[in-house]
């Protein structure tokens, strides 16, 4: 594939999955290599904005999330537990063809990545972890209070509006005043605000919120991560601490075949300088990798 045709534009994507409208975006030739980008809390396709032009020879697919971007909300009765999304988004691999695939995500992206891959082994080729893993045990006897919670935030939320921003230009300040460099604020925001009465507002289901109404037990977390059969790559920031030492260590010891590696900047360093650094250690894990020595630098 040529430089020019990586610097392309996205192409907007949409599919109808379980009655649900889900959106995305795709950079790339669609007979390139298959690779589903999945973002994380709060933000949508457009995380991969930076990226994905960058991965010369792949076709990459980048979903918006139920409740994210321009893909649906939820019916009130439903949940957006971690594991809510996997439906979707093996609805959304059967549509595009895709029996086998590489795989990277984002935060809770790349949370729900370790389920669909430890789920479907088989169907990954490559998985690709971007600052998370999974999220944080909690103990069995925390199962009521943590149940309570989410009863609690549920109907609270439902009738939650979102914070209304006189303009798009507030509702990037907003994002910057988060962390994100202006150029990544301005595109995630471009694709998930929309007009209202009183000016601009998300599209954000504000749901998502709310506290998740079951988590998983380490005992479980480790039983996701010794079924990651594939090569995996997990790349960290460097200048947070999303991830311990100590659970870096309980990773490796859980992945047979895993390489983390640390990126200079911040947790969305994906979107940021970091972007190149970061292809470039996707390519090389993608196109060379086979079998793995673990491997830690």
């Amino acid at each position: 594939m040529s430089r020019s045709s990586s610097l392309r534009p996205p192409v907007p994507l949409e599919w109808q999955v379980n009655g649900l409208k889900l959106a995305g975006l795709s950079w790339g030739e669609p007979n390139g290599k298959p690779l589903l980008a999945l973002h994380g809390w709060l933000d949508n396709a457009a995380s991969f904005s930076q990226l994905a032009p960058l991965l010369n020879d792949f076709y990459v697919v980048a979903l918006d999330l139920t409740g994210h971007g321009q893909s649906a909300r939820r019916s009130q009765d439903a949940n957006y537990q971690i594991w809510d999304d996997l439906p979707e988004v093996l609805g959304i691999l059967d549509v595009l063809g895709w029996q086998t695939f590489d795989l990277v995500g984002h935060s809770r992206g790349a949370i729900i990545a370790t389920l669909l891959a430890s789920a479907y082994p088989e169907r990954v080729h490559h998985l690709v972890l971007l600052d998370a893993v999974t999220p944080q045990p909690v103990e069995e006897k925390a199962f009521p209070r943590q149940m309570r919670k989410a009863l609690e935030d549920k109907p609270r939320l439902l009738v939650r509006a979102n914070r209304v921003f006189a303009d798009s230009e507030e509702a990037v300040a907003s994002r910057i005043r988060k962390g994100l460099s202006e150029r990544a604020a301005k595109q995630l925001v471009e694709r998930n605000l929309c007009t209202c009465s009183s000016g601009m507002t998300w599209t954000t289901d504000p749901r998502l919120y709310g506290a998740s109404a079951v988590k998983l037990t380490e005992a479980q977390i480790s039983a996701v991560l010794k079924a990651l059969i594939m090569p995996t790559l997990l790349m960290r920031a460097g200048d947070t601490a999303h991830q311990t030492a100590e659970y870096i260590e309980a990773v490796q010891q859980n992945i047979g075949n895993l390489v983390v590696r640390t990126i200079k900047g911040g947790h969305h360093f994906h979107m940021e300088s970091g972007a190149s650094e970061v292809a470039k250690h996707m390519k090389q894990f993608l196109l060379e990798t086979n079998n793995m020595e673990p491997a830690l630098l």
